[in-house]
């Protein structure tokens, strides 16, 4: 018999959700999603399950996002498996955020995409040494998902927004200050930090401050100022002309980066990231990037996007359109029309 791809267990009132997909980074699948979200429904109303930890098998990554393939293959087609998927992990998203009892996610390695939607829920969240924590969805045609238009435009300043856009890649460091991560814990104590949080009857939160430590100063903190200048504005063109007239080399390397990026993920994006800020609940977040999702796994630009990066792996994408310009408030209003009523995301019962 084949291991779970998600092991789960109950040990001294700490549900324990592990991801063991290891050989894929723990990327998650339909299946993962739906094995965690059944744990959760049965976890919160026993009253033998005080808290909730999830973790993972291996060293490298926590969760390095979703099944991109199946979701690209899905979308050359009806995208109804893509839709699929998005049905059920937006639902363990929202139900995440929902839930009743704490919620710890220990955070060691690379976190990206899917694993940002089942991290960022959870009121305690573990980062190391070895975190690597990106939403680099706009270099393969996509948009930041699984709850990005919630929780990106909520963090200081334009810290989010800029995430969103350039894809940018920080470690722990600077995930405390971004409040992507609530607590650091180096990597050689998190087995004990783990022990410690099933076999205690302190809180969650007690525990990890016991092991709390210091990452260090922040690598972007000199940048932030800038980033809120150039970061602060409602198109895409404006962003650009922003990081152009600060002249430093860090907005060069802001610029360098974006460049690279689909200019109509860029513009999907930033619509995203502003409309997001607006709503009132998660669930309409959720609403909104089912929607969008649905339509954008079915564009040029995510399929080549996917062919580029994740399938031929030449780093060439060719973007359709290829400039910010070709991307007309029609286009994107399109995007974000919303699905009729039977077609609609709706959270758990």
């Amino acid at each position: 018999m084949t291991e779970s791809e998600v092991l789960t267990s109950v040990q001294n009132g700490v549900g324990r959700l592990t991801l063991n997909r290891p050989k894929a980074l723990n990327a998650l699948n339909r299946t993962m999603c739906e094995i965690m979200t059944e744990a959760l429904l049965a976890w919160r109303d026993d009253s033998h399950v005080r808290s909730v930890l999830i973790d993972h098998a291996g060293e490298r990554g926590f969760c390095a996002g979703g099944d991109i393939r199946m979701i690209a293959e899905s979308g050359a087609g009806d995208a109804s498996e893509a839709k699929a998927f998005f049905l059920v992990e937006y639902r363990l998203n929202d139900l995440m955020v929902r839930y009743p009892k704490p919620i710890v996610a220990v955070m060691d390695g690379i976190v990206m995409g899917g694993g940002v939607g089942i991290s960022d829920p959870a009121p305690l969240r573990i980062v190391t040494e070895r975190t690597l924590y990106a939403m680099p969805e706009t270099g393969i045609g996509l948009f930041p998902d699984v709850g990005g238009g919630w929780f990106l435009p909520r963090m200081p300043g334009e810290t989010g927004i800029w995430l969103a856009l350039t894809g940018a890649r920080i470690k722990a460091a600077d995930c405390l200050p971004l409040e992507v991560g609530t607590h650091f814990i180096p990597s050689d104590r998190i087995e004990a930090f783990k022990a410690s949080l099933i076999e205690s009857h302190e809180t969650p939160r007690a525990v990890v401050e016991h092991f709390a430590a210091d990452p260090g100063p922040s690598p972007l903190e000199p940048h932030r100022d800038a980033m809120d200048r150039c970061f602060a504005f409602d198109t895409v063109e404006a962003v650009f002309a922003a990081l152009a007239a600060e002249g430093s080399d860090w907005a060069e390397a802001q610029l360098k980066m974006l460049r690279s990026k689909s200019p109509q993920s860029l513009k999907v994006s930033l619509r995203q990231m502003r409309a997001g800020a607006k709503m009132a609940t998660f669930a309409e977040v959720m609403a909104m990037e089912y929607a969008l999702g649905g339509c954008i796994v079915r564009t040029h630009d995510f399929q080549e996007g996917v062919r580029s990066v994740i399938v031929d792996k030449d780093n060439d994408p060719h973007w359709k359109p290829k400039t910010l310009a070709g991307v007309t408030s029609d286009v994107l209003d399109g995007f974000f029309a919303p699905l009729p009523p039977d077609e609609a995301w709706t959270p758990l019962p």
